[in-house]
């Protein structure tokens, strides 16, 4: 998907090293069940963005993915507004929620477009054959473009994602002691990798649309 090669390994750095962060997260926190479910959720998210990264990633079927974190997506929103939390912690579900959501939407809509690296056979093409224009109603035509509104989503969320790295990172770095801290640390340093690597993704697909 990342035609830069070293790109495309700072990318896939960004989350390997986080899911291997969440995945440490998981075993040190296997008496909290759900935070094993959030933790395990990113780890997945985490992998499936390195694996999207690299051309191959391209290859297998997007709609169980997409599905998959749709409902991943239910559930952080769900937890947020069921928890007895504060207002900053809903929030801070909330981002979650629109994470899982950014990643089916790359898998359902920003993944179909071809980027310079992908082969010919390995999305289906923006538009139809020319020869095949006979044979179809305009409006079909038409509807095969990348309407406006997906660019500027796609902006949208690398803009977006790209603050909350820098919001993940001041988060890390001001972090006061406390008797959880180096969870709390490992967590928003995880959470700022994540936030960086689809920056990274999404502003690929909105330079190379």
């Amino acid at each position: 998907m990342i035609d830069n090669l070293l790109l495309r390994w700072v990318v896939t750095g960004l989350f390997v090293l986080s899911a291997a962060l969440f995945g440490f997260l998981i075993a040190a926190q296997r008496r909290q069940w759900t935070s094993v479910v959030s933790d395990g959720l990113h780890f997945v998210m985490a992998i499936a963005m390195a694996v999207m990264a690299w051309t191959w990633g391209a290859q297998p079927p997007t709609t169980g993915p997409a599905v998959f974190f749709l409902l991943a997506a239910v559930w952080f929103a769900g937890t947020a507004v069921l928890s007895d939390w504060t207002t900053a912690q809903r929030a801070v579900g909330g981002y979650h929620a629109a994470m899982m959501l950014a990643t089916a939407w790359m898998y359902t809509v920003a993944h179909r477009h071809r980027l310079p690296g992908q082969s010919s056979t390995d999305t289906e093409p923006l538009l139809p054959a020319p020869h095949t224009h006979m044979h179809m109603h305009p409006t079909q035509v038409a509807t095969s473009e990348s309407p406006g509104w997906i660019s500027a989503l796609n902006w949208s969320l690398t803009a977006a994602f790209a603050v909350a790295a820098v919001c993940w990172a001041y988060r890390l770095v001001t972090a006061k002691g406390t008797a959880r801290q180096w969870q709390d640390s490992l967590t928003s340093l995880a959470q700022a990798m994540t936030a960086t690597g689809m920056a990274i993704m999404f502003g690929v697909i909105v330079f190379h649309a």
